[in-house]
């Protein structure tokens, strides 16, 4: 929050937080975090530093943190606010009470259900489909359409989800999910943690473009589909789901595997399951290039004269 001063509160258990680029801890409960700290903590001089700096705007007597140390500026409610709104609005529908700009979202909730790696992935590549402020949608009102920044974004590099799975033995417990580039365009890949190495596809990422890794081959599918995005759509989705179902299943039948003999390799695992990302990835590539390709503007044929 600024200086040598900081603060924390604990996620319950069972809630989900949205934080884009903005300070968004709301209620603050000081007088836990100078006795118990069983959910807030801060640094040591908070109070006198609150006090000497009268940052304590509240009129009931309950400290907002977020009023007293976050921002609310017209960039918020165009770059921030947005992001976690539509958040909010997929994992608790219900409610429907709160505004793309409004500064008084709750820091966390608890969703109306269980979330899934694939709900992640979801919201971390939302552009507001469905809303007005979609930048791809056709139907869109006009004076709406790409109003505020979406969190799939042109400038989008890595995406990482760890699931930790206690059902399983400690070796296998554990899987990270990667995504390279623009997150409305790529494919979530799930890999075993307790490794000795990384494929070379999605490690050997340098500054010279080529298709051979994983990042450049996702960045050049994003930056074509872009430009054509109904026509591509539907490529880049089966793609998606067909990268996540197969993966899923490669993931489960490694674990039985593991469960059931000792010839379990998890780096031999994870090169299979990249062969596989790379195979598909080289397909919508190719898929992508040619349908982009057709819709050029110089495209010309005789029929055309």
């Amino acid at each position: 929050i600024g200086g040598h001063h900081w603060i924390a509160r604990r996620v319950p258990d069972d809630c989900y937080v949205a934080a884009p680029n903005s300070f968004g801890i709301d209620t603050f409960d000081l007088n836990d975090a100078f006795s118990e700290q069983k959910e807030h903590m801060c640094s040591e001089d908070l109070r006198e530093f609150i006090a000497d700096n009268h940052l304590d705007l509240s009129l009931d007597g309950v400290f907002n943190a977020r009023r007293a140390f976050g921002s609310h500026t017209d960039s918020d409610h165009v770059y921030n606010t947005p992001r976690a709104w539509i958040i909010r609005q997929y994992f608790n529908p219900s409610e429907g009470y709160w505004g793309p700009e409004d500064d008084d979202i709750p820091w966390c909730a608890k969703p109306e259900h269980k979330i899934t790696v694939e709900d992640v992935k979801y919201v971390l590549s939302n552009h507001y489909q469905g809303t007005d402020f979609d930048p791809y949608s056709k139907h869109a009102d006009p004076q709406l359409k790409g109003s505020y920044r979406p969190i799939g974004v042109n400038r989008n590099n890595f995406l990482s989800l760890v699931q930790i799975r206690p059902y399983l033995p400690e070796e296998i417990r554990t899987i990270e999910w990667v995504a390279f580039g623009s997150n409305v365009f790529n494919a979530f890949v799930p890999l075993y943690t307790q490794i000795e190495t990384s494929p070379e596809y999605i490690s050997n990422t340098t500054a010279q473009v080529t298709t051979d890794n994983f990042y450049w081959a996702n960045r050049i599918i994003a930056a074509l589909a872009d430009s054509q995005f109904a026509l591509c759509a539907n490529l880049i989705e089966r793609y998606q789901d067909r990268v996540l179902n197969e993966t899923h299943r490669m993931i489960k039948e490694a674990d039985r595997v593991y469960m059931n003999s000792t010839d379990f390799v998890p780096d031999a695992v994870n090169e299979e399951i990249i062969a596989f990302v790379k195979k598909e990835t080289d397909d919508v590539l190719d898929k992508v290039l040619l349908a982009v390709s057709l819709k050029m503007k110089n495209g010309f044929a005789r029929s055309d004269a």
